[in-house]
């Protein structure tokens, strides 16, 4: 029996950004010399425009341009843009393997907000699952000794910034889904994206050697193809499938990829207290995502808009 196309892309997603999310790092860290995040985060951004013009061609070229769909379009890009912003710093501070489990955490902003302002339920599941991701955050934040290669805890902050950023974005995600098309959505995440690049800009110091090879820039492009690919390829799944199944595939499978392929190229064993953080993150996700799926009703397939 062939797969649905949604189950394709669900499965292909997480494993775009699980390549993304472990590879990031070489340019802007081990690479000599290296390419700065901030310029990492400029060709993240070009990256997006190419593929928002997919998008765009898949809106006949019609961009919603009321207010609201501006306005809940800027939110979601912004938060996005401002969070990926901070992520390429992060990294240069962090490693990914425990940066991306505190990011991956970001259901618990979404799933706070939701109670809160959209007066939605947290049931059970999402409860323990929050309490779980508290944990979770604590026992990545420790380092075991002086000789481990993490050191300081600048990257934590940011990275816990972050949680947050992309927690807001998705409560936005969700509350505007009655208001703009998942394609308009899209194009107005790139335009985000680009507005913040002169901020990245003034923070990269020129005055360095900048690796514009195929190790640097070239590295850099690729990654952040995948990482931009991967993003509309979340939305069609979605759209060609149910976002109560396809969320909780992309987020289970996503932190257990980047985890593994990092784990195996830099042939780093993290701490006890680091991997009971790891697997605790894992089990949050888990348990917010099966809720989610628990208690959400079931949807109707949307298609995707045709060309």
């Amino acid at each position: 029996m062939k797969a649905p196309r949604w189950l394709l892309l669900a499965t292909i997603v997480p494993v775009l950004w699980g390549v993304w999310g472990s590879l990031l790092e070489i340019p802007e860290k081990w690479a000599n010399p290296t390419f700065p995040s901030t310029l990492g985060y400029t060709v993240w951004s070009f990256t997006m425009v190419l593929v928002g013009l997919v998008a765009l061609r898949n809106l006949r070229w019609k961009l919603e341009l009321d207010g609201r769909s501006i306005l809940y379009g800027l939110a979601v890009g912004l938060s996005g843009a401002a969070g990926q912003l901070l992520l390429f710093w992060a990294l240069t501070q962090g490693p990914a393997y425990i940066i991306f489990p505190i990011i991956c955490l970001s259901p618990v902003v979404t799933i706070i907000l939701s109670a809160t302002l959209l007066k939605e339920r947290t049931h059970t599941l999402a409860t323990l699952g929050i309490i779980l991701s508290l944990f979770a955050i604590f026992f990545l934040s420790l380092q075991e000794s002086e000789n481990s290669p993490v050191h300081g805890f600048s990257w934590l902050i940011i990275a816990v910034g972050i949680f947050f950023m992309w927690g807001v974005q998705a409560y936005f995600m969700k509350s505007s889904a009655v208001s703009i098309s998942a394609e308009g959505l899209f194009v107005y995440m790139a335009a985000a994206a680009v507005l913040l690049c002169p901020i990245a800009l003034l923070m990269t110091n020129f005055s360095e050697r900048i690796n514009w090879g195929l190790s640097g820039m070239y590295l850099s492009g690729f990654l952040q193809l995948l990482n931009s690919i991967g993003a509309l390829l979340l939305i069609y799944a979605i759209r060609w499938g149910k976002a109560i199944i396809v969320v909780p595939i992309v987020n289970g499978l996503f932190p257990l990829i980047t985890i593994a392929i990092s784990l195996c190229i830099y042939h780093r064993v993290p701490s006890i207290y680091n991997l009971i953080g790891v697997l605790l993150a894992i089990v949050a996700i888990l348990l917010m995502a099966f809720d989610e799926v628990k208690h959400t009703p079931t949807e109707a397939t949307m298609p995707l808009s045709s060309h």
